[in-house]
């Protein structure tokens, strides 16, 4: 797997498919790694150029200290494009990789031709929501560091938001296997630099990305986040036609592993 460093990271990646096609990035969401795209990227890479790091703290990405965040996470995704000399790109996110994917929109919305956002959010939007958030993951962040990965894997998807996954007993258990190469410390760092607490809250800046086409896709049993990608599109007022919300039957949070292949319609369906 090739590897690009920075003063900060040392970020591990893959790429597959043909360099003269469109590219796109694709983030990962919290424990996972790029390992969770392997069912894509069959149906993506026939048109796309894909490129999928691990994100800081998961993976073999290193990562220094204090340096667990959007901004330092931002830019060095974004020279990792200008080492691949690449100018634009399309951008896909999951979860965390989605907030963290809406951010990068958000700051520079020239590098990136159409966006994918599943499962994502654009934070909380008052200070007090964010306070308890950011100390509500830092407690949790202790727990990761205390208990035994595999006893925190099973308690974090007792969260409703993984009914449906746990649901599906092959595809839970290949992740619950791929979640257990990552580091527990390390896993730690980045819930605390990632948490949707110290997510810089994004409302705001929706209507300034208007001109960036998006594909907001949730699970319908996902009611939280069908809700928080409905509020999205009244947040853009005027940009209907270029913002585009696709709720994915009987799956949950995580619609790219449950229904990889309707997913991946979908993502192939909208970047072209």
């Amino acid at each position: 797997m090739p590897l690009f460093s920075t003063e900060h990271h040392t970020l591990h990646y893959i790429t597959q498919g043909d360099r003269t096609n469109p590219p796109i990035l694709l983030l990962h969401g919290f424990l996972g790694s790029h390992q969770d795209f392997a069912s894509l990227l069959p149906n993506l890479s026939r048109h796309f150029y894909c490129i999928t790091p691990d994100l800081p703290g998961h993976g073999r990405t290193k990562t220094q200290p204090n340096r667990y965040t959007f901004t330092s996470t931002t830019d060095t995704l974004l020279a990792l494009l200008h080492h691949l000399n690449i100018q634009q790109t399309h951008l896909l996110g999951y979860s965390m990789g989605g907030r963290l994917a809406l951010y990068m929109v958000c700051e520079f919305p020239k590098c990136f031709i159409r966006v994918v956002l599943e499962s994502a959010s654009p934070g909380l939007e008052t200070a007090e929501e964010r306070e308890k958030r950011a100390q509500s993951d830092d407690a949790i962040a202790h727990r990761l560091e205390t208990t035994p990965l595999p006893q925190f894997l099973t308690q974090w998807y007792q969260n409703p938001l993984f009914t449906s996954t746990l649901n599906k007993p092959d595809i839970y258990t290949a992740m619950i296997q791929r979640r257990q190469n990552n580091a527990p410390s390390e896993l730690a760092r980045a819930l605390q630099g990632f948490s949707t607490g110290r997510q810089p809250s994004l409302w705001a800046k929706l209507s300034d990305i208007r001109a960036v086409p998006l594909l907001l896709i949730v699970g319908i049993l996902d009611t939280k986040f069908v809700a928080i990608n409905r509020n999205i599109l009244l947040k853009q007022p005027g940009s209907k036609a270029r913002t585009k919300l696709e709720i994915v039957d009987e799956c949950g949070h995580n619609v790219h592993l449950e229904a990889p292949n309707a997913y991946a319609k979908a993502v192939i369906s909208f970047l072209n």
